[in-house]
C-alpha cells in the first residue's frame, strides 16, 4: 500500500526502518505474537491447569482489582465459560479494606472453600506471604503477572511473566535449542499475560484432542481481545510490539463487542462503540470500570464485562456511570488542593513531587498524581489514609525517571512498594512520610535520567503545516499509525502563524479550554482543546485577538459530529520573540 511523504516521515522520526513499515502498519495476528510457551513457566503452569481439569479440582482466580485486574478476570471467566468448566471462582480483592496485593487472609479463605488451585492475575509476584500460605493448605499456586519482581520471585509452582527468563517453547526445546532467555517483549499487562495463558491452554486442549477444546472454533480467543486492549490502553503499557498487535484487533473486536455491559457503558458515556479508539477506551471506558474499585467494588466493573443480561448490563452501567461521576468530584478536589500545595511548597522546579493528606482517599490519588505530573513533569507521589488507617499513595511518572529504579533506590522508605515505569504504588509509615519528599530526591539523584526527559528540553513537533492543511485526509494520514500511545505518541503538528479569533472556558466547572484558531489568508476556522487547562498554563496564554503558534494533536471531534475534526492543544507560542 503506497503511503504519503508525511506517513514516511512520520514513521522515520519513530525509528521504524523501511523493512518493518508494512508489519508497523498493518500487524499481522498470527504472524506478529509470541509463542506464548516462551514465557517463564508458561508449560509448567499449562500442566498444572490440564491436571485441575482432568481431576475436575476447583480453580480460584485471584485478580488485581484495577481495570487491567478485572479484565483479565473476564478473560478466565470468558474461557472457563466456554470449556464448560464450572467448579472455579473469581476473587477480586477490596482496594481500601485489603489494598493491592496477593493476601495471606484472603487466600486461607479460598483454601478452605476447596481450591487446589490458585491463579493469579495481574498481581502476585511479590506475594511470598500468600504463596506460603496456600502451601500451608497443600494448594498449587501459578503466578501471572507483569510487575517487576522487586522482592524476589515467590516460590510458586509457576511464575508466568514476560519480565522474567523464558527456558524457550517446548518445540524448541524438543529441537534441543532450549536456552535461557528473556521473553521476547516485557511489556505485556496483567490482561495480556492472561490472554496469552488461554493461548496456550487452547492449543494444549486441542492437541490433546479433548471434546470440550475442540469444538472451539479456530481463532476464538479473538473475542477476547476487547478486554485486553481496554487493559493494555488502561494500565500505560508501551503500545508497540506485541501490545500494539493486541491493541489493533482488540479495538476491532471492540468496535463489534458482543458484551452487552460495553454497549450500555459506552451509551452512558456518549460514545459510538462501532468507531471506539484508543482514546475512547482511554477517557471513558478505563476511568468507568476502575470507578468500581475506587468508589465501591471491583465486581461491578467484572459483571459489566462478563454479564449476557441486557437489562443487567444496563443497571450496572448506571452504577458505574454515577460512581464515576462521584469519582470525579472528589478527584477534582483533590488536584485542586494538592497544585495549590504544589505551586506553594515546590516552587523550585525539583523532578520529585510528593504531597499528602490523610483525608484523601488512596484509591483516587493515581488519579490525582496523573494530573498534577501532566502539569508538573517529572514524579508525582501522593499519599492518604485509607479505611484500616494505613498510609498509602500512587507515584506517577513522565518518564525522565522510571518508579521501578526509584523505588528501588528509596526502598528503605517504604513498608510495601510495586508497578512498572510510569504507574506504581506504596505504603509507608506514619514515621517515614514525614521524610518521604527528602528520600526520593535522594533517589532521583542516583536513579537514570531518560536523556529525552529532562526537565526543560526543547520542544520539538514533528511536522510543520499551515492552518489551511487540517483536514479529513490528513486525519486519514494520521490514523494509520494508530494505535497511540507511551512508545507510539500522537504526532504533534506545529502551526506556525495563526490568529486566534476566540478563547473560552467550557464544562460543567468551566474547567476546560477552547479556542479557535483562524486563517488570515483563507478565513479557514478550526477549533482547537484541551481539557482540564486554563489560558495561563500555556507558555503564551491564548487571547482573542492575538496572532500565535499553536502546537496539538488532531482529533476526531466526535462530540461535534461523525466529520468534525479538532486540535488538541500541547502548547501554545508566540509567533515571534516576545519583548519586554
Amino acid at each position: 500500500m503506497p503511503i504519503s511523504d508525511l506517513v514516511s516521515s512520520l514513521l522515520a522520526k519513530r525509528g521504524i526502518l523501511e523493512s518493518n513499515v508494512a508489519a508497523f502498519l498493518n500487524p499481522s495476528f498470527d504472524e506478529h505474537l509470541h509463542d506464548p510457551l516462551l514465557l517463564s513457566d508458561m508449560q509448567k503452569a499449562i500442566e498444572r491447569f490440564f491436571v485441575a481439569l482432568e481431576k475436575k479440582e476447583r480453580i480460584a482466580v485471584y485478580s488485581d482489582f484495577d481495570c487491567d485486574g478485572v479484565c483479565g478476570a473476564a478473560v478466565f471467566q470468558d474461557f472457563f465459560t466456554r470449556i464448560g468448566y464450572k467448579d472455579f471462582e473469581i476473587y477480586l480483592p477490596h482496594r481500601d479494606e485489603e489494598g493491592y496485593g496477593f493476601h495471606a487472609p484472603a487466600v486461607k479463605g479460598i483454601c478452605e472453600r476447596g481450591a487446589s488451585l490458585i491463579i493469579t492475575v495481574d498481581v502476585g509476584i511479590s506475594g511470598h506471604e500468600g504463596v506460603a500460605e496456600a502451601a500451608r493448605a497443600g494448594v498449587d499456586c501459578v503466578i501471572t503477572d507483569h510487575h517487576e519482581a522487586m522482592v524476589g520471585v515467590p516460590p510458586a509452582l509457576a511464575v508466568v511473566n514476560p519480565k522474567l527468563p523464558s527456558t524457550g517453547s517446548t518445540s524448541s526445546l524438543q529441537a534441543g535449542r532450549g536456552q535461557v532467555t528473556a521473553y521476547p517483549f516485557p511489556h505485556l499487562c496483567g490482561a495480556a499475560v492472561a490472554f496469552k495463558f488461554v493461548q496456550a491452554a487452547l492449543a494444549e486442549g486441542k492437541r490433546r484432542e479433548l471434546p470440550q477444546f475442540l469444538s472451539i472454533p479456530e481463532g476464538w480467543e479473538k473475542w477476547l481481545l476487547d478486554v485486553v486492549a481496554i487493559a493494555t490502553i488502561a494500565d500505560m503499557v508501551p503500545l508497540s510490539g506485541e501490545n500494539r498487535v493486541l491493541v489493533h484487533y482488540g479495538l476491532r473486536v471492540l468496535r463489534r463487542s458482543r458484551r452487552p455491559g460495553l454497549r450500555s457503558l459506552a451509551a452512558k458515556a456518549r460514545m459510538y462503540l462501532s468507531s471506539a479508539s484508543e482514546d475512547d477506551v482511554g477517557f471513558s471506558i478505563a476511568p468507568r470500570l476502575n470507578a468500581a474499585s475506587r468508589m465501591d467494588k471491583a465486581e461491578l466493573a467484572f459483571h459489566i464485562l462478563t454479564t449476557d443480561d441486557a437489562n443487567e448490563a444496563e443497571r450496572l452501567a448506571g452504577l458505574l456511570e454515577a460512581l464515576n461521576a462521584k469519582r470525579k468530584g472528589i478527584v477534582a478536589s483533590i488536584v485542586k488542593d494538592a497544585k495549590k500545595r504544589a505551586r506553594q511548597r515546590l516552587e523550585d522546579g525539583g523532578l520529585v513531587t510528593v504531597l499528602g493528606d490523610v483525608a484523601w482517599k488512596p484509591a483516587l490519588l493515581g488519579l490525582a498524581a496523573n494530573s498534577v505530573m501532566n502539569e508538573r513533569g517529572g514524579v508525582v507521589c501522593l499519599w492518604g489514609r485509607d479505611a484500616s488507617g494505613a498510609l498509602k499513595g500512587s507515584c506517577r511518572s513522565d518518564g525522565a525517571i522510571s518508579l521501578t529504579d526509584l523505588f528501588h533506590e528509596a526502598a528503605a522508605s517504604f513498608l510495601q512498594y510495586g508497578g512498572h515505569a510510569y504507574a506504581g504504588g506504596f505504603s509507608v509509615s506514619n514515621e517515614a512520610v514525614h521524610t518521604l519528599q527528602e528520600a526520593l530526591e535522594v533517589a532521583a539523584s542516583n536513579a537514570t535520567i531518560s536523556p529525552t526527559k529532562e526537565r526543560g528540553a526543547a520542544f520539538d513537533a514533528d511536522v510543520a503545516l499551515p492552518l489551511s492543511a487540517i483536514s479529513e485526509a490528513l486525519l486519514r494520514d494520521v490514523s494509520l499509525l494508530s494505535p497511540f500511545g507511551i512508545g507510539n505518541p500522537k504526532p504533534v503538528f506545529h502551526i506556525p502563524e495563526t490568529r486566534i479569533s476566540a478563547v473560552r472556558a467550557f464544562g460543567k466547572q468551566s474547567d476546560h479550554i477552547e479556542v479557535t484558531l483562524e486563517c488570515g489568508r483563507t478565513g479557514r476556522r478550526v477549533r482547537a482543546f484541551d481539557f482540564f487547562k486554563k489560558a495561563e498554563h500555556f507558555t503564551y496564554p491564548p487571547v482573542a485577538g492575538m496572532e500565535a503558534s499553536v502546537y496539538g494533536t488532531l482529533e476526531r471531534d466526535s462530540y461535534r459530529g461523525a466529520s468534525a475534526i479538532a486540535l488538541r492543544i500541547v502548547d501554545v507560542l508566540p509567533t515571534y520573540p516576545v519583548r519586554d
